[in-house]
């Protein structure tokens, strides 16, 4: 979870992260395991097709907290670095 507290290129939220995995801009995925499962298969899906590692957090407050908002996220990403 530290890497994604200390990422400076991250989406946070679904749409965000959504976007950014149908671009093939994502490195790393996080999830949390207690969201909805019909908000995740569509990420899971996309991430298994692209091989993007998918991370499971305990809870949406704690992705949350780890991706810099104040309010719990279902999914977050870190996304490549981009010259």
């Amino acid at each position: 979870m530290l890497s994604l507290t200390e990422a400076k290129n991250k989406a946070v939220g679904y749409k965000q992260t959504l976007k950014k995995v149908e671009k093939g801009l994502a490195q790393k995925v996080y999830i949390a395991k207690d969201a909805e499962e019909k908000i995740l298969r569509p990420i899971l899906e996309l991430c298994q097709i692209q091989g993007i590692p998918v991370v499971e957090v305990e809870s949406m407050a704690e992705l949350g907290k780890a991706s810099g908002i104040q309010v719990g996220s279902a999914v977050s990403a870190i996304l490549k670095q981009q010259d």
